[in-house]
């Protein structure tokens, strides 16, 4: 299935065949294909370009198709990285993490940065602390595959 390249978001770099392997939901997603493309936010004179997931519902292209400028595609990965390192860890705190610290860490980005941190304003953050560090076991080679890939690249680009 082809991504539509009528709608405002212009793709130019895709990958069509997404659904193959989004994860766990590989050969079922409803997310068809991947791009990087012209923003569809743009305004006249200003060029922007994004990463896309497509989501087709069998049917119709679907509203839920999300568009992420690409830094914040990258933020994400950092995000997953972080949180990746925290749980190799996290075994040792009953819940996952010190109530008393709950931050993990501050990224440096652009001058500040970007605090990772347990979100204790979640009214079942234990619980749900341990169904991520679950979730997160179950889907180790998946992501971990990824991860692999992600550094072989940053190498290749002397990063």
């Amino acid at each position: 299935m082809n991504i539509p390249t009528t709608l405002k978001h212009k793709p130019v770099i895709v990958s069509e065949n997404y659904e193959n392997v989004d994860g766990r939901n590989a050969y079922q997603s409803d997310a068809k294909g991947l791009s990087l493309g012209l923003a569809q936010w743009n305004d006249r004179g200003r060029v922007d370009i994004s990463a896309k997931v497509w989501r087709y519902t069998g049917e119709k292209w679907s509203r839920q198709s999300e568009e992420l400028p690409m830094h914040r595609v990258i933020d994400l990965a950092i995000l997953i990285c972080r949180a990746k390192l925290h749980f190799r860890e996290a075994y040792r705190f009953p819940n996952f993490y010190d109530p008393e610290h709950p931050v993990i860490d501050r990224v440096g980005l652009q001058g500040d940065a970007m605090t990772v941190e347990v979100c204790t304003k979640n009214e079942h953050i234990n619980e749900d602390m341990k169904l991520f560090a679950n979730a997160l076991s179950q889907d180790d080679e998946l992501i971990g595959e990824r991860l692999a890939v992600l550094s072989r690249l940053l190498k290749e680009m002397g990063y």
